[in-house]
């Protein structure tokens, strides 16, 4: 008789640190279904979030947005505590999102829900992207990116010299000889691209040049007003429509599925 007025419903998280807690044992609960090895099969892991407008920045906060490295870290330490062995190529997505996909697991106390990319639902796509300079000299005014290609080196000068002797080819070069002052600030092992097909994205990462102590790179997304930095040559940022890409002091590229408009 005293449960008379308890309700069914489970209590759902109403700060950051509730949700973040709540989001990760979520996924633990899901990545314990994988546990004994069965990890080398996973491509991804898709966390998407479809909460109200005046609880999405509490969300932002849980998955860390602008370091989106620190919480795939700790979901990592999550595989590695029930010995889901992730491959080492393996991607963490958070999307924010309308609507939930069908083959994604549904969250019981949270505005959120999972989905595992495997090898049996991997689909070979396709992308065709370009990059522009907005700030700084580049040797091409409109850089064409395809799914197809392998990697594409950023950094000054055409042909560049590393810290271990080796040379490399910038295919988006910023020379050395322009009269661009944000020129001076890009490393000579700066930044790549990649296409990441589980992800369908193209990626963007940070070399050896382009975290501290060393230059920086940072992305200043059209969506949004935050900052993300890079500070691991190992984990990237997915590129998307209008994200600029800000390289050292000045130096500024943007993103774009749209090619150029000549007028």
């Amino acid at each position: 008789m005293f449960n008379l007025f308890k309700s069914d419903k489970p209590e759902r998280p109403a700060d950051v640190k509730s949700i973040r807690y709540e989001l990760l044992q979520f996924i633990k609960q899901e990545l314990q279904k994988a546990e004994g090895g069965e990890g080398g099969n996973i491509r991804g892991l898709i966390l998407y979030v479809n909460a109200p407008a005046a609880d999405i920045p509490m969300y932002e906060a849980a998955v860390y947005t602008e370091e989106p490295e620190v919480f795939k870290d700790e979901v990592q330490r999550i595989a590695d505590d029930y010995a889901v062995n992730l491959p080492q190529s393996w991607l963490m997505e958070v999307l924010f999102t309308e609507e939930f996909p069908p083959e994604a697991i549904r969250a019981a106390k949270l505005d959120a829900a999972f989905f595992i990319k495997t090898s049996k639902n991997f689909i070979k796509q396709s992308a065709v992207a370009y990059i522009r300079p907005l700030s700084g000299e580049t040797e091409q005014q409109e850089y064409k990116l395809t799914s197809d290609a392998e990697k594409l080196h950023i950094g000054r000068d055409k042909k560049a010299q590393g810290d271990d002797g080796f040379f490399r080819t910038n295919h988006i070069a910023f020379p050395s000889e322009s009269q661009s002052d944000a020129n001076k600030y890009v490393s000579r092992q700066h930044a790549r691209i990649e296409w990441n097909n589980d992800a369908g994205r193209f990626m963007l990462f940070a070399d050896d040049g382009g975290i501290p102590p060393r230059n920086k790179i940072k992305i200043r997304s059209e969506k949004s007003e935050d900052i993300i930095k890079l500070t691991s040559t190992h984990i990237g940022h997915q590129l998307q429509e209008g994200d600029q890409i800000i390289l050292g002091e000045s130096a500024v590229l943007e993103f774009s599925y749209q090619p150029a408009v000549n007028e």
